[in-house]
């Protein structure tokens, strides 16, 4: 059983995932609350089963609903393992999962709002995952940082401790579009869900700032969805005004963003921390530069000076510099930076890595216990 906070989630992130397991006829059932990607879920062969959960709650009475929630399921299913992401279902999944006496395993795919801001919601978070991932059969990273805060916070124990190489990228799918004319403009995009933590205002005073010095030399493109309960949510009013500037071109949410990776001469994520940018994962699979910040989830996608640029975090100064060098790359040289992006895509962060360290793990676990 694969538990996350949304069906969308699931299909964006962990697709072939999905696949993988079913084809190699294992039962699946993936749980989360509903949302309209629940058929491509169920088409690949996978239960689905609805969730009632509260994603943006920090009530008492709900977590522990939650918890009891939980627990009635996977006493009913019975599943051999449970794997779980996200926040919520990490902590209160491990828990629940523990009082059904199922093995499950914690999957930490980035720290995001909880961590970023260090108050008291994260201090309560750091504590109950002390808490929950006791109970956890192994708990994963995919990136070395989160992986070590946990551990120098004590959080978890070495010696349960995995790294992934993020959640992988289809290097199938997502590969160098033929034919794509060169843009008249040269055209920056930023994909991302629309909170501030992604850097969106940084994006936004670099742009302003080089259309106002470039002209109609320059595009800066945004695409993505408001979370409209996500206390770093931008409100779609803000987006509206920034595009009557004439600061941005917003494309609002998107199933397709192949399509728009292909069209940019550079990708940029100015993101305060990530878990493994898959964003920026699939427009390096696509032979596209990138510009990104130098933190978690993103340095690690992004040769400094070979196949992007690093910007320091926060900072609209330097991702401006970064966005004007960029710009003054010649055609050739970006083309060589792509180059180098795909190779280091595909050599290090191909899903097909991942899904073999999911399947190998199920099978050694699975096996410890029937010899039981």
């Amino acid at each position: 059983m694969l538990v996350a906070n949304t069906a969308w989630s699931m299909v964006k992130f962990r697709y072939s995932l999905m696949q993988s397991i079913v084809q190699n006829d294992h039962e699946l059932f993936v749980l989360a609350p509903s949302d309209k990607y629940v058929g491509d879920i169920e088409r690949l062969g996978a239960v689905f089963i609805h969730l009632d959960m509260d994603n943006s709650g920090a009530n008492i009475l709900s977590d522990f609903i939650l918890i009891n929630r939980l627990h009635k399921i996977y006493k009913e299913i019975k599943p051999d393992m449970i794997f779980h992401y996200t926040i919520k279902p990490n902590i209160y999944g491990s828990i629940a999962a523990n009082y059904a006496n199922i093995i499950s395993i914690s999957i930490i795919t980035g720290l995001g709002y909880t961590f970023i801001h260090n108050n008291l919601t994260s201090k309560v978070a750091r504590k109950l995952y002390k808490f929950a991932l006791g109970y956890s059969h192994e708990v994963w990273f995919i990136n070395q940082d989160d992986k070590k805060y946990f551990l120098k916070c004590g959080i978890v124990e070495e010696k349960k401790c995995l790294l992934l190489p993020g959640e992988g990228v289809n290097t199938q799918k997502f590969i160098p579009q033929p034919n794509i004319p060169e843009n008249e403009k040269f055209t920056f995009i930023l994909i991302a869900r629309l909170l501030w933590d992604k850097g969106v205002n940084e994006y936004i005073q670099a742009a302003r700032v080089l259309k106002s010095s470039l002209k109609d030399k320059v595009v800066c493109k945004l695409a993505g969805f408001v979370e409209s309960k996500n206390p770093q949510a931008i409100d779609r009013r803000q987006v509206i005004k920034w595009q009557k500037e004439g600061i941005i071109e917003f494309i609002g949410a998107t199933d397709n963003v192949k399509e728009f990776i292909s069209l940019a001469d550079c990708v940029v994520l100015p993101s305060y921390r990530e878990g493994m940018s898959m964003i920026l994962m699939e427009a390096g699979a696509m032979k596209k530069p990138i510009i990104a910040s130098d933190v978690p989830g993103c340095r690690e996608l992004v040769m400094d000076e070979k196949s992007g640029y690093l910007c320091r975090p926060r900072d609209h100064v330097d991702l401006l510099k970064k966005m004007q060098k960029m710009y003054e790359t010649d055609l050739d040289e970006r083309k060589r930076m792509g180059e180098r992006a795909r190779a280091h895509i595909v050599e290090n962060f191909d899903e097909k890595i991942t899904i073999s360290i999911y399947l190998e793990k199920m099978r050694s676990i699975l096996f410890e216990e029937l010899k039981i």
